[in-house]
């Protein structure tokens, strides 16, 4: 671990961590100054917006339902205006995979078959110094075809030819996350903007020189005026770099419950670098259970696996996303498919691939441009619904569904869910999530457990429902009440079946777990406690206004 006196500053940008093989090619001066640019001209704002979140929410939390803004009523009523065209490489995207920057991932992904990779630096990827900058270096590798590798047991890996190789879309982190080991006056650079500006400073002109551009994914927006920092940002960044306005795009996720009454202006604050928007489903749920958690039984929602796309609620949300988008000449994309193939129960495999077939003709149907998949493997089944609904076509866009009433108290119906919580469905949070956490300790942000890969969001759903059904005391189908003596007994089993190794960091998992589901305060990302704590250089408590106003 650095001791102080080890940080060393260049241009105005204090670097703490213990410096890691080839960082000297991320972190250059110019590119470094870059950042710091961005950070100077956007800080103030970023932690106004956050403060404004925890506003919002505590609005939410004392009875005040969300609503279509009257203020601009102006915007969704006005015909006339469209987002940019689609740009080159991102006119089909029938099929996207996600999935971390390693190295091996890396090569996967873009060899998939898939027309765009999701290069994730965000939910599926733990942001260890190693990580981000490794995460860097692995993406221009990539673009410069130098990421070949073999593996000790012989297994080589390496990239199709270029005409093969799908469209990259960056992810960065959410604007909640910080980068503790990149300073300005003391204060850390957001996640986002080290993410975001050292990508576009070292690639967008060689990704011009490809004939593509430099295109990303907007995590965890809760509204609008989020879309104009990062509109401003994006100006901001292409006048430094001298490259042409509306060169980048933009497609953000709907993923938290206040930015679906809000997704038209969102694409009209983007609009002449907006693509699209994307229905990222385990985020949206959670940010649900977050924002009504203490508002009673009309908004507790049964177990997980019961909250599927075809629940009231999520067909508004995803019926009113398409409208919005074609609306204005945006994509739509659809959610993730998580199933991660199990190559040794050919039964379990059948199943679940019908599953998935069955999500993506639902997405197909509606009029979604495309969809998620988490593993190559599904890529031909994404691949075959969406071939079979857009024939030549590269999308959907003429699709209008103007049959859509936007209806803004369809998006909190969760009255309606059909469904019920169950002690299994409790004993899986408590699993999914501990086991997730252990996984993103050693640096793995993308985990299959039970033959399907959770993320940050499916863990946030975990411990965001116990905490719900624990202050609501939810009621199982058995007509037992959810107590946090109950939960900590089954915890406590949950815990003694864990199968344990050396090295594993189990313990570390079960405190932050307990932390963040089980105490009277509800904190509003696990990742925040956790990166303060055991991924930082300084091994730190996370901030009383960090761990609440984000």
């Amino acid at each position: 671990m650095n001791s102080f006196t080890d940080n060393f500053t260049i241009n105005g940008i204090t670097l703490t961590a213990q410096p890691i093989c080839r960082q000297g090619e991320v972190l250059t001066p110019d590119a470094l100054e870059f950042v710091g640019k961005l950070h100077r001209a956007t800080a103030e704002r970023r932690h106004e917006l956050m403060q404004a979140r925890h506003a919002r929410r505590n609005a939410i939390s004392s009875g005040q339902d969300p609503r279509f803004l009257p203020q601009t009523e102006a915007i969704r009523n006005d015909p006339s205006w469209r987002v940019a065209p689609p740009a080159p490489g991102l006119e089909d995207r029938r099929v996207e995979i996600t999935g971390p920057v390693d190295k091996k991932m890396t090569i996967n992904a873009l060899n998939s078959g898939a027309k765009v990779w999701l290069a994730d630096m965000e939910d599926s990827s733990t942001p260890t110094w190693r990580n981000v900058i490794q995460g860097q270096l692995n993406l221009t590798d990539a673009l410069e075809r130098r990421i070949d590798f073999t593996t000790p047991e012989g297994k080589e890996y390496k990239l199709k030819a270029a005409e093969d190789l799908p469209t990259i879309v960056v992810r960065p982190r959410g604007w909640h996350l910080p980068e503790k080991h990149m300073l300005i006056d003391g204060k850390p650079i957001a996640g986002g903007i080290v993410d975001f500006g050292l990508y576009f400073f070292h690639n967008a002109r060689r990704l011009l020189a490809q004939g593509k551009g430099p295109y990303f994914y907007l995590p965890k927006i809760e509204n609008h005026l989020e879309a104009r920092l990062w509109n401003d940002i994006f100006i901001l960044a292409q006048d430094l770099l001298g490259i042409p306005q509306g060169t980048i795009r933009a497609t953000v996720l709907i993923e938290t419950i206040t930015a679906a009454f809000e997704m038209e202006e969102i694409l009209y604050e983007l609009r002449d670098h907006a693509s699209g928007l994307n229905a990222g489903r385990w985020d949206y749920i959670f940010s649900l259970i977050k924002n009504f958690r203490t508002r009673g039984p009309r908004f507790v929602l049964p177990d997980r696996g019961q909250v599927t796309m075809t629940q009231p609620f999520m067909r508004a949300y995803t019926e009113q996303l398409v409208r919005a988008c074609h609306r204005r000449g945006a994509m739509a994309i659809g959610g993730m498919a998580a199933a991660v193939p199990n190559r040794k129960d050919e039964a379990a495999n059948t199943a679940s691939f019908e599953k998935v077939r069955a999500d993506k003709t639902r997405e197909a149907n509606d009029g979604f441009d495309g969809s998620w998949v988490a593993h190559p493997d599904l890529v031909p089944v994404c691949r075959e619904v969406f071939d079979s609904v857009l024939g030549e076509a590269p999308n959907q866009l003429t699709k209008s569904r103007e049959d859509v009433t936007p209806d803004d108290r369809a998006l909190i119906d969760i009255a309606s869910t059909q469904g019920t919580i169950t002690e299994a469905g409790i004993r899986q949070n408590i699993e999914v999530g501990i086991r997730y956490i252990e996984s993103w300790l050693r640096g793995n942000g993308a985990v299959a457990i039970h033959n399907l890969m959770e993320d940050a969001a499916t863990a946030e759903i975990s411990r965001s429902q116990l905490w719900q059904w624990i202050h609501s005391h939810a009621i199982t189908e058995h007509g037992d009440i959810i107590s946090r003596e109950w939960v900590q007994d089954m915890l406590d089993e949950e815990f003694a079946r864990l199968e344990r190794f050396d090295g594993d960091r189990f313990a570390d998992a079960r405190s932050i777990f307990e932390e963040v589901t089980l105490t009277e305060e509800f904190p509003t990302f696990l990742t925040i406690p956790a990166y303060a704590r055991y991924l930082t250089e300084a091994r730190e408590e996370a901030t009383a206004e960090e761990l609440v106003a984000a």
